[in-house]
C-alpha cells in the first residue's frame, strides 16, 4: 500500500493486531495496544479504515448479523467496507475491525480485505461440526485431567492412561498426559504418576516388561512321547530334592553301589531342534522366576508330562558315573524310565545320616573337597527366597543345608560327566567356562566374600572345554535343567541324538544357537534381580518399623556398603569413622522409594 493512502488516525492491521497510525513520513509510526509505539514500513501494515480513530479501546462493534450477511452475499464478492455494511449497517473503525475478526474466524467468509467471498453451506456445516467436535474433545480432555489429578478414574480413563504406562514400561518416550502435568517423561516418573492417580497399585512390578523379556504362556501343541528304547532304571530309588513348593522338578539322584546316577527330565524327547517349541524356547532362553509367578520357556504341558515324580514313572536322560577322587569316570548317558520320590531340602536334611543319603553325601563331599582344593571359592553370601502369596510378600532366608550341598555337587558331577562324554565323542555342545581372577583367595566372612566376588570374571559359553574357575572344574557344561534353561536343552538334544545313533548338530549350528542366549539371558537375570529387589522394597514400605542387622562389607569415600542378611539386600549407608569391615550394625528403615528402587536406613543403638 502507498503511504499516501494512510493518515494519522487510520486503523491498520499490523501482523494480526490492530494499530492506529500516529504519523506518516519515510516510515509509518503506529500505536499498538498498551500504548506501545513502533516505526514500520508501509508494506508492513494493511489499511482497514481511514479513521479517524483515537483509541483502540473504541473497537467494540457490538452484535453482527453474520448469518443474514452470509445469505445476502450468495454469489457475490465484496470488500471489507461492503461486508461491514452487511454485518453492522455501517462502516466505521469499530465495524471494520469486527468485520476483519469475522473474516479471520473463517467459518462463514474467506478471502482478503479487498475480495471477500461467502463459504458454501456444506463448508460451513463441516467447519461447524469440526469445531463442535474439537470443543467436546477439549472439554473431555479437561475433565479427564481433573479426574486424573483427583485420582478418581473412570473405566474409559484407563485406555487413555495406557500411553503413560508405555512410558513407565520403557516402551515409549513421550506422553501428552505427562506433559500436561509437567511430569518428566521417563519410566520412574511415569511409575510414580500411575500409582498416584490410581492406575497402578502401589506394589506394581514394572521390571519384567521393562526388561523386554517375553511374558505369558506359550500356546503351542505338544507332541506325544515317542515309543523309543529306554533303560529300565525303576529299580533304583530316585529322589528329586528341591525347595518346598517347587513346580518343575527336572533332576533326581540315585546310588547304585558306588555309582551315582543323576536323572534329568528328558525334554529333548519332546523338543526337537528347530521345531516350533524349540524356536519359542530359544527366544525365551530360560524360565523367568518372579516372586509373583513363573514364566516358563516351554509350554506347561511339557513340564506336566516330563517333570520327575509327577507320574508313577518318568522318562529321563540318565547320567551314570563314578568318582575316582580326581574326576568323574565310567560315564554312561542313557534314555531311561525312573521312579522318583519328591522331597524338600528340609525333609532330606533331617535324614542325611540315613541311606541312601549318607552314601551319596560321602561321594559329593569328596567331590566338593577336590573342587575346593583346585581353587573353587565357596561364597556363602546370604540368599533368600522372595515370594508373593495372596498379595503378601514372603521373604525366607535359604539356610546352608547339607542336603542342598549334596544336591548341588551331584548336579555339578552330572555337568562334568556330560562335558567329558561330549569331549570323548566329539559332540559339539556349549561348555560353561570361567577364567581365573587376577588374585585367587579363600575368603572368610561376608566382607572378604563380597570383595572376592567383585574380582570374578564373567563365565561364558565355549565350544571348547576349558576350565571353570568358580566351580574348580577342568571342564563343565550345564545339563541338569533342560526344563528351565535352553543351553541345557541344547546339550540334551546333542547327547540324546548321539546315544540313539542319530545326526547331531554341527559346531556352527550349536554356536548359532548359543550366540543369541547371552543377551536374552542378561535380560532375564536383570528382570529377576530387579523384581526381587522391588518386592523387598515393597515389604519394607509396608513395614516402616522394620529393624534388623547389617554387616559392613566395603568402605567407600562417603558411604559404607552393607549387606542385610535377613533380606539378602546390598545397600549403602552414611559412612561413619567407627565403621570397620565385618562390623555388625543395627539398622532401621528411614525411607523407601519403590519406583527408584532405593531404600535409606539409619543406624540405631
Amino acid at each position: 500500500m502507498s503511504s499516501a493512502s494512510l493518515r494519522p488516525g487510520s486503523l491498520v492491521l499490523y501482523k494480526i493486531h490492530p494499530a492506529i497510525v500516529s504519523s506518516v513520513a519515510d516510515k509509518i509510526e503506529i500505536q499498538l495496544a498498551g500504548g506501545k509505539s513502533k516505526r514500520v514500513r508501509d508494506k508492513d501494515v494493511t489499511l482497514l479504515h481511514p479513521g479517524p480513530l483515537n483509541s483502540l479501546g473504541a473497537l467494540d462493534a457490538g452484535e453482527a448479523s453474520i448469518e443474514e450477511a452470509w445469505e445476502l452475499l450468495e454469489g457475490e464478492e465484496v470488500g471489507l467496507p461492503e461486508l461491514a455494511e452487511f454485518l453492522y449497517g455501517e462502516f466505521s473503525p469499530a465495524t471494520a475491525w469486527g468485520t476483519w475478526e469475522i473474516l479471520q474466524d473463517g467459518l462463514y467468509f474467506e478471502g482478503g480485505p479487498g475480495q471477500i467471498r461467502r463459504r458454501s453451506g456444506e463448508a460451513v456445516r463441516a467447519e461447524r461440526d469440526a469445531r463442535d467436535s474439537k470443543q467436546r474433545a477439549e472439554t473431555e480432555w479437561a475433565e479427564f485431567l481433573q479426574r486424573v489429578d483427583a485420582g478418581a478414574l473412570q473405566d474409559e480413563d484407563r485406555k487413555r492412561l495406557a500411553e503413560v504406562e508405555r512410558v513407565a514400561l520403557g516402551a515409549s518416550e513421550h506422553s501428552r498426559i505427562l506433559a500436561a502435568f509437567e511430569v518428566p517423561e521417563n519410566a520412574e516418573a511415569a511409575h510414580r504418576f500411575l500409582v498416584r492417580c490410581g492406575y497402578w497399585d502401589a506394589h506394581q512390578n514394572p521390571w519384567p516388561a521393562r526388561s523386554r523379556v517375553p511374558l505369558g504362556p506359550l500356546e503351542i501343541g505338544v507332541p506325544e512321547l515317542a515309543d523309543e528304547p529306554r533303560r529300565d532304571l525303576t529299580h533304583l530309588e530316585a529322589w528329586a530334592i528341591d525347595d518346598a513348593g517347587n513346580q518343575d522338578p527336572d533332576d533326581a539322584i540315585s546310588i547304585e553301589d558306588d555309582r551315582l546316577w543323576v536323572h534329568v527330565a528328558d525334554v529333548a524327547a519332546l523338543v526337537r531342534p528347530d521345531g516350533h517349541i524349540d524356536l519359542a524356547a530359544r527366544e525365551r532362553s530360560a524360565n523367568l522366576y518372579l516372586p509373583e509367578r513363573i514364566h516358563t520357556m516351554l509350554p506347561e504341558p511339557v513340564t506336566h508330562r516330563l517333570g520327575l515324580g509327577l507320574a508313577e514313572q518318568s522318562p529321563a536322560l540318565s547320567f551314570g558315573f563314578s568318582f575316582d577322587g580326581q574326576k568323574v569316570r565310567d560315564i554312561e548317558v542313557v534314555p531311561s524310565w525312573v521312579r522318583v520320590t519328591r522331597a524338600s531340602y528340609d525333609e532330606i536334611d533331617a535324614r542325611m545320616h540315613e541311606q541312601p543319603f549318607a552314601t551319596i553325601s560321602r561321594i559329593t563331599d569328596a567331590y566338593r573337597a577336590q573342587r575346593l582344593q583346585r581353587g573353587a571359592a565357596r561364597l556363602d553370601l546370604p540368599e533368600v527366597s522372595v515370594r508373593v502369596v495372596d498379595g503378601e510378600v514372603v521373604i525366607r532366608p535359604l539356610p546352608k543345608l547339607a542336603s542342598r550341598d549334596m544336591v548341588t555337587d551331584a548336579m555339578l558331577m552330572a555337568g562334568e560327566a556330560a562335558a567329558r562324554f561330549a569331549q570323548a565323542n566329539a559332540i559339539a555342545i556349549p561348555y560353561a567356562t570361567q577364567p581365573s581372577p587376577d588374585e585367587v583367595r579363600q575368603p572368610e566372612g561376608l566382607a572378604e566374600m563380597y570383595a572376592y566376588r567383585r574380582l570374578f570374571k564373567p563365565s561364558r559359553a565355549s565350544l571348547e572345554p576349558e576350565p571353570h574357575f568358580g566351580l574348580g572344574l577342568d571342564m563343565y557344561t550345564r545339563a541338569t535343567s533342560p526344563l528351565r534353561r535352553y543351553a541345557d536343552l541344547i546339550v540334551h538334544q546333542q547327547l540324546r541324538a548321539f546315544v540313539l545313533d542319530r545326526a547331531t548338530l554341527s559346531a556352527d549350528e550349536v554356536l548359532a544357537r548359543t550366540a543369541a542366549l547371552d543377551s536374552a539371558g542378561a535380560m532375564i537375570r536383570r528382570a529377576e534381580r530387579q523384581s526381587n529387589l522391588h518386592w523387598k522394597l515393597v515389604h519394607l514400605n509396608r513395614n516402616p518399623a522394620w529393624q534388623g542387622e547389617a554387616v559392613v562389607v566395603a568402605l567407600e569415600d562417603r558411604r559404607s556398603m552393607v549387606i542385610v542378611p535377613e533380606l539378602a539386600l546390598e545397600t549403602r549407608i552414611r559412612l561413619s569413622p567407627d565403621h570397620v569391615l565385618g562390623q555388625t550394625l543395627q539398622l532401621a528403615v528411614r525411607e523407601v522409594d519403590v519406583p527408584a528402587q532405593t531404600v535409606y536406613f539409619r543406624p540405631i543403638d
